[in-house]
């Protein structure tokens, strides 16, 4: 999926990251990756279920991103699993390591993409949601499915 208007192209996107949590304060951050990480990523070989950012000397790191190895790597491929470093400016970290520290919230990977021919991720801080919470985001969603349902069928109702 390609946006023209800023120049992104959409790798993988976390869509369980916004039902089990409450997603705020997003952030478009750079990642430190090797010369094959960049070419499985563009064959869109990336996955961002159970990653999740920590904090080690002021540095941020992402942990569980897996990026498939590249197929014609050879013995210079990557590890899959490996940490790699989020390139953010010092007070950034200082403000989302504040909020994951004393607020219990969790730094989460929302989206990875390419702008203008560099790798980002977004992040975001999460809160975890409550069952009944997340019984409130099905409900939501069913509602948003029956009505363009009946939008399609021109107002008939379906039954």
């Amino acid at each position: 999926m390609t946006n023209k208007e800023n120049n992104t192209h959409l790798i993988a996107s976390n869509r369980k990251a916004h039902y089990n949590y409450l997603l705020t304060d997003f952030l478009e951050c750079g990642i430190s990756l090797t010369g094959t990480e960049i070419k499985a990523l563009r064959l869109h070989g990336v996955t961002l279920q159970d990653a999740y950012v920590v904090f080690k000397n002021n540095e941020a790191f992402i942990i569980n991103m897996h990026i498939a190895p590249y197929e014609k790597g050879n013995i210079f491929n990557h590890d899959p699993l490996r940490t790699r470093k989020l390139l953010m400016h010092k007070k950034e970290i200082i403000r989302y390591r504040v909020a994951v520290d004393t607020k219990g919230q969790v730094l989460i990977p929302t989206k990875a993409y390419f702008k203008k021919g560099r790798a980002k991720i977004e992040i975001a801080l999460g809160k975890p949601k409550k069952l009944f919470d997340k019984r409130d985001s099905i409900k939501k969603k069913d509602q948003q499915r029956e009505i363009r349902k009946v939008i399609k069928n021109k107002g008939k109702p379906i039954y």
